[in-house]
């Protein structure tokens, strides 16, 4: 056997060259073909006694071709592995026509897609804004709605007030169809509020979209469910069809309220109360606000780190890994979303390497548990048993789907050990914003 690569460092592609010859498979060909005799079944022949001439005559040629296949995986494999040879996805065989009947050595081509070693950006160089979001009044004034909404009393009165919801289809004025199912707030409602107040189910509003939010798209958006394009472009009067209308009565302020918003017994005033709703409130945007730079600094890095890749080859070895799924006219329409994909991809192996990263299996166990617990609301106590039936079932979730559970687990704690060493290499600067603020500036 004699294998040799020819590199193209210009275009960060290798030809890997295999030369087999009959000494590197005849032994394990023949060996093969003694064990299918063994269990080859042939009229006139007992079982097992099958002459190896005739199973080398019926099977020899796909034994052989198997045997060769194997035997180019594993030697393909080890020689890149002992070279440290890093390649992008896999080799693609070139095609070739192997005479498989009367040849006795075999030649054999790869296309390689090289991967050069990179450097990330130096400790702290890079430097990443963090929204730290303050609570306002009017936030805390939506999640007591909310809070109204979940846990007070609907009823459905025959006309509306002014803080009433109005259920029904929204549609452009004069347009065709059935319209967009919509829950209108009457008190959201900037402009005209008095058209909506008093009208019952069955009847027709028409107003202006955007005058009645005051132009506001992000409004507009949460009311109708369009996209933020949608929204910022309405213009003109539409019809409102209402349906329903909803009245929720405000729950009494008592200990049966808090146990049913927090659970039992873990507030028990209302200054408690009210201090735990805006504990929640920011503990969710303090989470959201890291989501946020975990993401930004992954863009940063992919910017910021200069990594060779082999365009062409990544391009041609996409559509083969996706065969059936992708073509080269859609990896060439998102080829630039591939690539970061790739790059990011590059960088947390590099990390995970360089930093000797690791997921015990304890840790995924755990994970999973958390979650299980999560769905109890997470305040459960568990006694020893209760919690050896939890690992049971953990144990067994994690191997099913042929261990894909598992991996998905192992993958996700992985990533978030990746962002959590970088978040220590870069910079990270707190800049003060309102909860109203951040969400406009994070609409998808």
């Amino acid at each position: 056997m004699n294998i040799t690569l020819d590199r193209n460092e210009e275009q960060l592609t290798g030809l890997l060259n295999v030369h087999l010859d009959e000494a590197d498979y005849s032994d394990a060909v023949e060996k093969q073909i003694k064990e299918t005799s063994k269990k080859a079944q042939f009229k006139g022949f007992r079982p097992g006694k099958v002459p190896a001439g005739l199973v080398r005559k019926m099977y020899g040629k796909g034994i052989l071709a198997d045997e060769i296949n194997r035997l180019l995986g594993q030697s393909v494999d080890s020689y890149l592995k002992d070279n440290n040879v890093k390649i992008l996805g896999e080799p693609i065989p070139v095609p070739s026509d192997v005479d498989f009947d009367t040849a006795k050595a075999f030649d054999f081509q790869f296309e390689l897609g090289l991967l050069p070693d990179f450097e990330l950006p130096a400790d702290q160089q890079l430097t990443i804004k963090r929204s730290a979001v303050s609570i306002d009044d009017a936030t805390l004034a939506e999640t007591n709605e909310q809070i109204v909404r979940q846990f007070g009393e609907t009823t459905n009165p025959e006309a509306s007030e002014a803080n009433d919801y109005l259920m029904g289809k929204l549609k452009k004025a004069g347009e065709e169809g059935e319209g967009l199912s919509v829950l209108l707030p009457i008190n959201k409602v900037t402009n005209g509020q008095e058209q909506f107040v008093g009208v019952k189910a069955g009847d027709t509003v028409t107003f202006d979209l955007s005058a009645a939010f005051g132009g506001d798209a992000s409004a507009i958006r949460n009311f109708t469910g369009m996209s933020r394009e949608e929204a910022a472009a309405v213009t003109g009067e539409y019809e409102l069809v209402v349906e329903k209308i909803n009245r929720t009565a405000a729950p009494e302020e008592n200990q049966e309220l808090f146990d049913k918003v927090f659970g039992p017994e873990t507030v028990s005033s209302k200054e408690e109360y009210d201090a735990k709703i805006r504990e929640t409130i920011q503990q969710n945007y303090d989470r959201e606000s890291d989501n946020l730079v975990n993401r930004n600094l992954i863009d940063a890095l992919i910017d910021n780190t200069t990594i060779q890749i082999p365009t062409e080859f990544f391009k041609k070895w996409l559509v083969r890994a996706n065969e059936g799924k992708l073509d080269a006219v859609t990896v060439e329409q998102h080829y630039s979303d591939y690539e970061r994909e790739l790059k990011w991809s590059l960088i947390r192996n590099k990390v995970v390497e360089d930093m000797g990263l690791k997921v015990e299996t304890d840790e995924i166990r755990n994970r999973v548990l958390d979650k299980i617990l999560g769905q109890f609301g997470g305040g459960m106590q568990l006694t020893d048993e209760m919690r050896q039936g939890m690992v049971g079932f953990a144990d067994n979730y994690l191997k099913q789907e042929n261990g894909k559970n598992y991996v998905q687990e192992y993958e996700a704690i992985l990533a978030e050990k990746v962002v959590e060493a970088l978040r220590g290499k870069v910079v990270v600067t707190d800049e003060p914003v309102t909860a109203e603020e951040f969400r406009n500036q994070n609409e998808g």
